[in-house]
């Protein structure tokens, strides 16, 4: 069986979310993940008490298909494509993460810190991650997207206010790596 070892070339990667780019644009939609929450939400029945959820969410049915279809290749890509190995971190990324006493995540997305049942529930990480889930998902309606909807359907249909949200995800991102992680850990 082939399969490729590390992460995916560039290359290949950005065929494919090239060639899904065009798909979309050629049937007249556009692509993000969190607008997905949005209809979750409509077809659990949040249109009784939002005006927010009220909108006609069989329109967005394509956009579920979507998410189904990205857990569904991750899971191929992951157990098929891949020699095992996950994620290799830069060691200056690892020694920083080491200063602040938070293990390597050896090959995972995330340091375990962050994932075991045993630390998940203390009351530091847990309000870590319900705060920052807060602001991701009050960040992505303020901004009126998420990063994969701005930053590959915005910016490829070269619009001002997608470059200016990406701009400041990215300015976000790393004044938390570098100056707010340090203050909590």
């Amino acid at each position: 069986m082939y399969s490729f070892y590390g992460t995916w070339p560039w290359y290949i990667s950005g065929f494919l979310i090239g060639t899904v780019m065009l798909l979309l644009i050629y049937f007249g939609k556009t692509f993000g993940m969190s607008s997905n929450l949005r209809t979750l939400c409509s077809i659990s029945g949040a249109g009784k008490f939002s005006d927010f959820f009220r909108f006609d969410w069989k329109a967005q049915r394509w956009n579920l298909v979507v998410v189904l279809g990205a857990m569904i290749g991750g899971f191929i890509a992951v157990h098929y494509l891949s020699d095992g190995s996950g994620v290799n971190l830069n060691p200056a990324t690892v020694a920083q993460l080491n200063a602040m006493n938070i293990d390597a995540p050896h090959g995972n997305l995330l340091p375990e810190l962050f994932t075991s049942s045993e630390t998940i529930f203390t009351p530091k990480i847990f309000g870590f991650l319900l705060f920052g889930g807060l602001l991701v998902g009050f960040g992505s309606r303020y901004a009126g997207g998420c990063t994969s909807g701005h930053a590959i359907t915005g910016m490829s249909n070269l619009q001002l206010p997608s470059l200016i949200a990406v701009i400041g995800f990215f300015v976000g991102g790393l004044i938390a790596a570098h100056f707010l992680l340090p203050l909590i850990f």
